[in-house]
């Protein structure tokens, strides 16, 4: 069945790329001997690698540095997607995604909004996702995608996409399992550095440009004020800038992060605007050069210390 689908899928690619480098590459995601995975972008990827090891081939459909939010499948990721084993998303983030996996036969899909809860946090009601109501099922409209941010939720996901792997390549379950139980171990162990590294702060409010660090506000009793909404390239109002200024002054916040895929003019012109310092506070979305950090719990622990620094932890 799978080499059918294969050689199918191949005939697709060579139509849509020629006989191009580029078209071997691609078909290459999924015409390995392995349990072939494509994930949305680099939480899910990353969930996928650490969870199927050696058993696995995964590929992103969002390239390193790309702003996942903006991503549109192209004919040649849409036959990629085609031919593959199992896709690993995250509904509601990338309609475009969304699409394509739902129009696909992929028999294994993996939609880890599934696996844990979404919630609705402050000023992001109404953003990134309500934008695409045409697209997302009602249910996910205004909720807040960015639960990798969470470790706990991100573990509740990472047991989830555990079971549907072993489910989908029982050849291969018992590793499976002990590699989620693994990562689940390694990420309950990122949580308890977070509640002690940020229990005692002589502030608990942050402003960041993007409004995707609501799920981790909530971990650990903090509050996030965004400038944005979810869409981390919206222009906020002259109001919204006011308001944050105030608040800022009224909080003892010395600090407004911003992230690495997008541009840090807003920030750095509201931080100079209120006589604040600027930081990073990364939303792993894509590994780069500029990440603080080779992989997720690198860039998870980069954010604490920063995080530690601006609300002054003791």
């Amino acid at each position: 069945m799978k080499a059918r689908r294969h050689l199918i899928s191949a005939v697709a690619l060579l139509g849509l790329a020629g006989l191009s480098a580029c078209s071997t590459d691609s078909a290459a995601a999924g015409n390995t001997d392995k349990f072939d995975v494509v994930a949305s972008f680099y939480p899910m990827a990353f969930l996928a690698e650490q969870i199927g090891g050696d058993h696995v081939s995964v590929t992103s459909l969002t390239e390193p540095g790309q702003e996942p939010h903006d991503l549109e499948i192209s004919a040649k990721q849409t036959a990629q997607l085609q031919e593959s084993d199992a896709a690993l998303y995250l509904k509601g983030l990338q309609p475009s995604v969304d699409d394509a996996v739902a129009q696909s036969d992929i028999k294994t899909k993996i939609d880890a909004s599934s696996l844990t809860e979404l919630e609705k946090h402050g000023n992001e009601v109404g953003g990134h996702a309500a934008e695409h109501d045409d697209h997302a099922d009602e249910e996910l409209e205004g909720l807040d995608p960015h639960i990798w941010l969470d470790p706990v939720r991100y573990s509740e996901v990472a047991e989830g996409v555990g079971k549907a792997l072993e489910k989908a390549d029982p050849d291969h379950a018992a590793d499976y399992k002990a590699n989620t139980a693994a990562l689940v171990k390694k990420l309950g162990a990122l949580n308890t550095k977070f509640e002690t590294g940020l229990k005692n702060t002589d502030t608990k409010v942050f402003i960041t440009t993007h409004a995707a660090f609501g799920y981790l506000a909530e971990r650990y009793g903090l509050t996030e004020e965004a400038i944005n909404g979810l869409d981390p390239e919206s222009e906020p109002s002259a109001d919204r800038v006011k308001d944050l200024e105030k608040m800022a002054k009224a909080d003892g916040v010395t600090t407004v992060f911003y992230e690495t895929l997008v541009s840090d003019k807003t920030a750095k012109t509201i931080a100079s605007d209120a006589g604040l310092k600027t930081d990073v506070l990364d939303p792993i979305e894509g590994i780069t050069e500029k990440s603080r950090g080779k992989d997720y719990f690198a860039v998870q622990e980069a954010n604490l210390k920063a995080l530690q620094a601006a609300l002054g932890a003791k």
